[in-house]
């Protein structure tokens, strides 16, 4: 009977051990998440003004209709918002393997940035926190077991820069003032349902497809190139964003819904399905 007994003390070990890490892991992650957020605010360049419909002259068509269906007029442009998500995260490379994930994110609009902090729980009280940032330029992915043990970090490279660039761009249909004239983009005419969108900062520069819906609203967004990691290499590939279940908020109308896929020659392959769980607002002066 002494080796239950030490069996039980083992296990008891083993599990405050397992919660110590949890604990401290947490708690270094938002240390580290706090200086990311304080060094995108450190970035923030000010912003004022107002979405005058008169200012949409010579856009192409689709976007036009975009913004008379997203925007009221005299709306206050967005200068930055907080977003809380929950969804799933496909951790499988090749075959599916999706788990649940909560995250936190913050945005600025100029300079153009943000921070997202995510939580995957591979299982139970296993969790993998992510960071996926674009701050003054720099693009950055650490993913870390508990927090403290990372899995890879990728920055610092054209890359990775231009890889969270277009994302902030794609996911500007939750900060749509973004895309206004004068804001940094540029749009091109593809098509009466589609147009490019073009944004520069700094040495990084990047552009979308943007396609619109019957109702003006953005569809989808696509990128010819963006980078995925295929064992541990960096391969261009297309990828897709899709937008969903808009509602009014603060005079916008943007998605609570998205799914994002990699879209492989043989057949799109989703990794990221999300839902807004809350959203706050910081608009220009």
């Amino acid at each position: 009977m002494v080796w239950i007994k030490w069996g039980f003390v083992a296990l008891a070990a083993l599990l405050a051990l397992w919660a110590v890490l949890a604990l401290y892991g947490g708690w270094r992650w938002q240390q580290r998440t706090a200086a990311l957020v304080a060094d995108l605010a450190a970035a923030r360049r000010p912003l004022a003004g107002r979405y005058d419909p008169a200012s949409l002259a010579g856009l192409p068509p689709p976007v036009q209709r975009f913004f008379r269906a997203a925007l009221t007029p005299g709306q206050r442009l967005v200068a930055g918002v907080t977003l809380s998500h929950a969804g799933t995260f496909n951790m499988g490379e090749g075959a599916d393997n999706w788990k649940p994930f909560a995250s936190s994110q913050w945005v600025e609009i100029q300079r153009p940035g943000f921070v997202w902090d995510g939580t995957i729980r591979m299982a139970p009280g296993l969790p993998v926190r992510v960071h996926d940032a674009y701050v003054a330029g720099d693009g950055i992915l650490i993913p870390a077991l508990f927090g403290l043990v990372k899995l890879t970090e990728m920055r610092g490279t054209p890359d990775i820069a231009e890889g969270e660039l277009l994302r902030w761009l794609a996911e500007a249909a939750w900060y749509p003032t973004a895309l206004l004239p004068g804001q940094g983009v540029k749009w091109s005419a593809i098509d009466d349902q589609s147009a490019l969108a073009t944004i520069t900062d700094g040495t990084v520069s990047v552009r979308l497809t943007f396609r619109f819906a019957p109702d003006g609203l953005i569809a989808s967004v696509r990128a010819e190139a963006r980078g995925r990691t295929v064992g541990g290499a960096i391969v261009p590939t297309p990828w897709e964003g899709r937008w969903s279940d808009y509602r009014r908020q603060d005079g916008m109308m943007v998605p609570m819904t998205g799914e994002v896929a990699w879209a492989l020659p043989e057949e799109a392959k989703p990794y990221w399905r999300g839902r807004i769980s809350a959203l706050a607002y910081r608009f220009a002066d």
